[in-house]
């Protein structure tokens, strides 16, 4: 069990971020001093690989978790939960933050306050105040929106929370927890709370998430609710097929009756019949799709040993209780 000193555990993805990291610690430290315990994943990092150094010279309790390899910043926050899930007691919570600065340390206590509330799960962060691009802004509204049209949900945060013992260990316990954060908090029918919060700039260098790299995270929020996208695709393509039947129909009776020109018909109808056959493929597609997501991975309390090389605690003997 993680010692019943650290009141707040909080689970970042590190990867080749050192010197960002590094000042997330000390901002923490300055914040919780000694009531404070850091889970960093080091999601497989090469050139600026995270050591146990960076938490000591934060003054920071906390441990290191060395990933055998790199499975992206999703997986890694589902492996540090994990990790903690099983050394937690209950008056203990789980902050998940991303490492770069982005998401201030003094705006955790506003989610803290939020949790207190027994009737309150989780507590996720909504960007007040975003600094981005007017091109990132305008594809991040238009996401918004697809995802509420296929998923039949509203999605407006990110891996900003804090969580109850009871949350995490719920949330672990999910196979979607490893594709997507957000989604699974959603998936979960945990209670959930909005506070609104600022987004802060980075710490330092570059973010390694590239535009690809953002619709990709998109669209994994959208394999969580596969089953629920899949119906209302199904139910897209049965709209469309009837129209199409329809409209084919009346073609032929159009053509039957004399009142079509030559060589309308026969173009109508092969449109006709196309925009069928493709329909049909999409469902199809779709269904193929659904069934290879639910026979994804899945990281769990069981699993998640398999991803970790090495656990560096910054202090033993005092982390932990025997």
């Amino acid at each position: 069990m993680i010692a019943a000193k650290y009141k707040v555990i909080v689970v970042t993805p590190v990867y080749e971020d050192l010197e960002a990291c590094s000042r997330l610690f000390k901002e923490l430290k300055a914040q919780y001093q000694k009531t404070v315990f850091v889970v960093a994943v080091d999601d497989g990092s090469v050139k600026h690989p995270l050591q146990i150094d960076s938490l000591k010279d934060a003054n920071i309790d906390g441990a290191v978790l060395k990933l055998k390899r790199n499975v992206g910043h999703q997986k890694a926050i589902a492996i540090g939960l994990g990790y903690v899930s099983d050394k937690l007691n209950s008056k203990q919570v789980i902050v998940v933050m991303d490492s770069d600065g982005e998401d201030l340390p003094s705006t955790i206590p506003n989610l803290l306050s939020e949790l207190k509330n027994s009737e309150i799960d989780v507590v996720v962060a909504h960007r007040k105040n975003r600094i981005e691009t007017v091109k990132f802004k305008l594809f991040y509204e238009v996401y918004k929106q697809f995802f509420k049209l296929l998923a039949g949900r509203s999605i407006s945060f990110g891996n900003f929370m804090a969580l109850k013992s009871h949350a995490v260990e719920r949330l672990v316990s999910m196979q979607e927890l490893s594709i997507h954060l957000a989604g699974a908090v959603l998936a979960s029918k945990l209670r959930i709370k909005t506070c609104s919060l600022d987004r802060g700039p980075r710490y330092a260098g570059q973010s390694k998430m590239n535009f690809v790299g953002l619709v990709l995270h998109g669209f994994k929020a959208l394999m969580v609710f596969a089953e629920d996208v899949l119906v209302r695709v199904g139910i897209a393509c049965v709209v469309i097929a009837g129209i199409s039947v329809s409209a084919a129909l009346t073609a032929i009776i159009l053509k039957i009756f004399g009142f079509a020109t030559p060589g309308w018909f026969s173009i109508v109808l092969g449109i006709l019949i196309l925009m069928l056959m493709q329909m049909g493929a999409v469902a199809l597609m779709t269904l193929m799709l659904t069934g290879v997501i639910r026979s994804g991975s899945v990281t769990s309390l069981i699993s998640y040993h398999d991803f970790i090389r090495e656990v560096i605690l910054s202090d033993e003997e005092n982390n932990f209780e025997r």
